[in-house]
């Protein structure tokens, strides 16, 4: 067999995020206990779980708000730990209580953030991204007077401003009414699929989950019980949809759910 009949194995995905064996501590409590999971290039990757479970834990600890007690955090193969400022640079953030400061315009917001991210060309970005996201009406309005689905658009032109490898979603639609997430959903989904952007998603929606998300991570208690694709996952555990999963890995303990998934 010659070089030229060999067929090439298709390169794995790029992995946007890596996290071994996270955990975080805060004197006897662990608020994170030995989690570790991926999200690759492309990838929406929706992080389930009740209140309390850790999901707001893990994301500060990515963003590099809080440091881990032990494990790893890795962004595109760059340890945030040892080179924090390169890894950061290529992620951004939205989340429905994270809002743009109000006194500033929309596109007196996008500078300001691209400016922190140095983000070349900037005026051209900025003016790309307020065709994309809708806003080119609004650039010159205060963000503290935009609709809460206008707020939301804007805050995802800021998200985007780096074209990150990393985005990461805290309950990106909450405040939203359906016809305004379903357009925010299209947004993020098209963004993956186009621009290979990771993203991790935090919901309480578990039809938007099953909707936008490539795969589910179900945290309870700050471990990562289970994971699998959102449609078909339940089955795998006797439940009838992903809400009622949700459930029982909120109230069920962890060797109950082990038994129904055999």
């Amino acid at each position: 067999m010659t070089a030229s009949t060999v067929r090439q194995s298709p390169a794995a995905p790029a992995v946007a995020l890596e996290v071994s064996r996270l955990a975080k501590r805060y004197g006897e409590l662990r608020a994170l206990d030995g989690v570790s999971f991926s999200v690759r290039a492309g990838e929406i990757v929706g992080l389930l779980g009740p209140n309390g479970a850790g999901k707001t834990t893990t994301i500060n600890m990515v963003l590099g708000l809080l440091a881990p007690s032990e494990g790893e955090i890795r962004i595109a193969g760059i340890d945030v730990a040892r080179r924090r400022a390169r890894a950061l640079a290529r992620t951004n953030f939205a989340a429905v209580y994270a809002a743009l400061p109000g006194n500033l315009t929309v596109r007196e917001n996008l500078r300001y953030f691209g400016l922190l991210y140095a983000v070349p060309e900037l005026g051209r970005r900025i003016e790309e991204l307020l065709a994309e996201y809708e806003l080119a009406h609004l650039a010159d309005t205060k963000c503290g007077v935009l609709s809460s689905g206008e707020q939301t658009r804007a805050a995802l032109a800021k998200a985007t401003l780096n074209r990150p490898e990393l985005l990461l979603l805290d309950e990106p639609t909450a405040s939203l009414d359906p016809s305004a997430a379903q357009i925010v959903r299209e947004r993020i989904r098209a963004l993956a699929k186009r621009d290979g952007c990771g993203i991790l998603w935090t919901s309480h929606n578990m039809a938007e989950v099953e909707s936008v998300c490539d795969r589910v991570l179900l945290l309870s208690r700050g471990r990562l019980l289970l994971e699998g694709d959102p449609r078909t996952l339940p089955q795998e555990y006797g439940a009838e949809s992903l809400e009622a999963l949700f459930i029982r890995v909120a109230r069920e303990p962890l060797a109950a759910l082990m038994e129904a998934g055999r």
